[in-house]
């Protein structure tokens, strides 16, 4: 484990250059969320005092999205995924099949890193905004439901980054990945309640999506904050988010087993 703690200290002085730009992309950030918060307030304003859309109240509905902030915040993958294509298609990955590291383990230490830095700065300019906005927080359900959404959250973050390094593992089929990940983008964005919460959707979808990875990579920990799962539901969601997770190391095993079998460098 040494060699990946050390990876992950060169992580975090890598990342630790681009601090201004995180800080700045963390700030412009905030205008789709302020979008967003404006529209909600605006279709409740409509409403009878009180109202509430699939159960959802205006402070509830406005708390979502300002605890997503920070969910994402701790578990988006950024640059991690186009990085990866880039070791495969120049060729530079070729110095991890030669050195007893796996490259997996190589990948996670450094976004674990970036993940680090961006978020102690990001939660600056995101924390601002929570506080400017804070007549609509809602705290958590409890103090146990906030306990386990920091699990929940970790987990969603190595889940996010396991499927982004499966994606990015095309590369070794493909000279260029950016159509696949911009469709894992989309669908994510769609299926993981980035634009909505999930629970709004009519019942059938609800339960095909529950059977997918995409509702525990922000629906799931951003529910249990807010209490919108009974018990029994936020230990399934637990064992769903964990199987998802296994599925998804044991798919990026696969995909780099029958990549690497393929791919051949040239040159000095």
């Amino acid at each position: 484990m040494r060699k990946y703690l050390h990876v992950f200290e060169i992580g975090l002085q890598n990342t630790l250059v681009y601090r201004v730009n995180f800080l700045f992309r963390a700030a412009f950030g905030l205008i789709p969320l302020a979008g967003t918060l404006f529209l909600w307030e605006a279709i409740y304003s409509g409403k009878p005092a009180g109202a509430s859309v699939a159960a959802y109240s205006l402070s509830q509905m406005m708390s979502y999205y300002l605890i997503l902030t920070v969910v994402d915040t701790f578990t988006v993958v950024a640059e991690d995924d186009w990085q990866i294509a880039a070791d495969i298609r120049e060729g530079t990955i070729s110095q991890f099949l030669l050195r007893p590291i796996n490259y997996l383990g190589y990948r996670l230490s450094l976004y674990l890193a970036g993940r680090t830095i961006y978020s102690l700065v990001a939660l600056i300019p995101a924390g601002l905004f929570i506080i400017y906005q804070r007549e609509y927080l809602v705290g958590p359900a409890s103090v146990e439901l906030l306990l386990l959404t920091i699990p929940a959250t970790l987990l969603a973050g190595i889940l996010q980054f396991v499927m982004a390094y499966a994606t990015a593992l095309l590369a070794f089929w493909v000279l260029d990945v950016s159509t696949f990940i911009f469709i894992a983008f989309a669908v994510e964005y769609l299926a993981s309640g980035h634009l909505f919460p999930l629970d709004i959707l009519p019942a059938g979808i609800q339960q095909v999506l529950h059977y997918t990875p995409y509702p525990y990579l922000l629906y799931f920990p951003v529910g249990i904050y807010l209490g919108r799962f009974s018990w029994p539901q936020v230990w399934e969601g637990f064992a769903m988010q964990c199987l998802w997770v296994c599925i998804a190391f044991a798919l990026a095993r696969w995909v780099w087993s029958k990549g690497i079998r393929k791919y051949s460098a040239f040159g000095g």
